[in-house]
């Protein structure tokens, strides 16, 4: 299958130092493909240089077409969106305000579906501060699906959630990407929830590519184990 969403020697140098380097990997529409690696590996670093929020070297291909020099504002119009490590939302507005503001410029026909699918309607008029800290998480997922994007980028969705909350999380996206056929790249230090969700894996340690595959394949990889599993998450 063609990939939608194409990064071909993504790379990242802070001065003399090598964040990441010729880092490539293929998203397909309706697949979740999980980035993992230890601490420190590059993963956040990858999706700043993909989303466009960060310069790096290589380029990168929506459908086709080198978005490399988009912005991303301009990519989030397109269909790029992504989630951060930490809560984005607004403490001091509704999940409705923002829900609303996420959709000028991107369009809030699926908003309805949104709220109905990860269970917001009890807390739309409540201010996020309010809200529970896995509440504010699934909020950060909503206003990145705000607008029906074809390629989300998460980083860390799991963070800070409850095992309870991790296995919804992970229901929440297999839907997503599912029903509306999303091409998700998926950064994770839940391994319940990488190996429940994930149709591809790829593996980065000290900022380059260790392998990729099946997440059956490389649950076992001695290559995987001493890199990641072995190492602090």
């Amino acid at each position: 299958m063609t990939a939608l969403f194409r990064c071909v020697g993504v790379g990242k140098r802070y001065g003399g130092v090598v964040a990441l380097m010729d880092v490539s990997l293929d998203l397909e529409a309706g697949k979740v493909h999980g980035l993992i690696g230890p601490n420190g590996a590059g993963k956040s670093t990858f999706i700043d240089v993909a989303s466009g929020r960060t310069p790096g070297l290589g380029q990168v291909f929506l459908d086709g077409r080198d978005i490399t020099r988009t912005p991303p504002s301009l990519r989030r119009r397109m269909g790029v969106s992504r989630s951060f490590q930490r809560t984005s939302i607004f403490p001091a507005l509704t999940i409705r305000d923002q829900l609303e503001l996420a959709a000028h410029g991107v369009g809030g026909e699926n908003i309805s579906e949104l709220v109905g699918m990860l269970a917001l309607e009890p807390v739309l008029d409540t201010r996020a501060e309010e809200v529970s800290y896995g509440q504010q998480r699934l909020v950060d997922l909503a206003l990145a699906l705000v607008g029906n994007p074809r390629v989300l980028l998460l980083d860390e969705p799991a963070a800070g959630l409850s095992v309870a909350e991790s296995q919804a999380l992970a229901a929440h996206l297999e839907e997503i990407a599912e029903r509306w056929n999303v091409a998700t790249l998926l950064v994770e230090h839940d391994m319940d929830v990488v190996f429940r969700v994930c149709h591809v894996l790829t593996v980065l340690a000290s900022g380059r590519w260790l392998v990729s595959g099946p997440p059956a394949e490389l649950r076992n990889d001695p290559a995987v184990i001493r890199a990641y599993f072995g190492s602090a998450a």
